[in-house]
């Protein structure tokens, strides 16, 4: 299946912290671009490590104070930059969803890693470090819990959901855990699969048969009997 490219703009921007200007189309404006730019910063060096004025000064911001006149303290940051990125790959986890629930054949356990997999694939694009920071920020929040906050909805609870009454045989706590691999998994693969495609590093084989054989491999595990 081909990745669709995302869809991306100030449109979908998280609403400003205040009123009046901030929330006008050259604050908009101003928001997006530190945002992306905190991506990058963030992806490349760490989330902990950019200070604050760095990604105004790397925006061409003057006022070095920019990014917390927009968006408050760095935890703000990566919740705003969270919403706008997660929005696009809501979306169309949301169709997925929905086709999956309301479709004439039975869902599988691939069925199920797909649809959290695929939408995450619609951030390969050359302006969009989105996978790469949140690998980043699963690995610096010390492992699963990076993903809370994350921009998913209702949507990975449902997929969960789903999960259980596919693998009724798996322990609960058993099928929880693998549900937490498989997603921290995809997350860090697909951020390397990116980082590579940047670093214009051979990869085996093209992005889309790389993300159907991920999606294969971990349904696969999920399956596994328990022993």
């Amino acid at each position: 299946m081909t990745i669709p490219a995302a869809e991306d703009d100030a449109r979908s921007l998280p609403a400003a912290r205040q009123g009046g200007e901030r929330s006008n189309a050259r604050g908009q404006a101003t928001r997006l671009l530190l945002l992306i730019t905190a991506e990058e910063l963030f992806a490349t060096h760490g989330i902990s490590a950019v200070p604050l004025r760095d990604i105004a000064k790397a925006a061409g911001q003057r006022n070095h104070a920019v990014v917390q006149y927009h968006f408050g303290e760095r935890e703000e940051v990566v919740k705003a930059l969270t919403d706008y990125r997660g929005a696009a790959s809501e979306k169309m986890r949301a169709d997925m969803v929905a086709e999956l629930m309301l479709g004439a054949t039975s869902p599988t356990v691939e069925d199920v890693v797909e649809a959290f997999v695929r939408p995450l694939a619609l951030h390969f694009r050359p302006d969009n470090h989105y996978l790469q920071f949140l690998s980043m920020l699963i690995t610096q929040e010390g492992g699963y819990q990076g993903l809370v906050g994350v921009h998913t909805g209702g949507q990975v609870m449902t997929l969960r959901a789903l999960l259980f009454r596919l693998l009724p045989e798996t322990p609960e706590a058993v099928l929880i855990e693998r549900w937490w691999v498989t997603l921290t998994s995809a997350v860090h693969t697909l951020a390397r699969y990116q980082t590579a495609q940047r670093r214009r590093e051979r990869l085996p084989q093209s992005i889309d048969h790389l993300v159907d054989d991920l999606i294969r491999f971990l349904a696969a595990g999920l399956g596994t009997p328990h022993r």
